[in-house]
């Protein structure tokens, strides 16, 4: 699925979408969250990934 294909099905901007996709996205909105689970009928365990900082 393209960017722009799942900016269309979610609503989302596809700006959002690059910044998730490049993993260079700073904050998710909750309601971006639901979207995406939304559309790939998957948990939030399933779309993020906690890594602690290496301080």
């Amino acid at each position: 699925m393209k960017i722009i294909d799942v900016a269309r099905e979610t609503g989302l901007h596809r700006n959002t979408i690059t910044l998730l996709y490049n993993e260079t996205a700073t904050r998710i909105d909750t309601e971006t969250i639901e979207r995406l689970c939304e559309l790939f009928s998957c948990s939030v365990c399933d779309l993020l990934e906690y890594f602690p900082d290496k301080k």
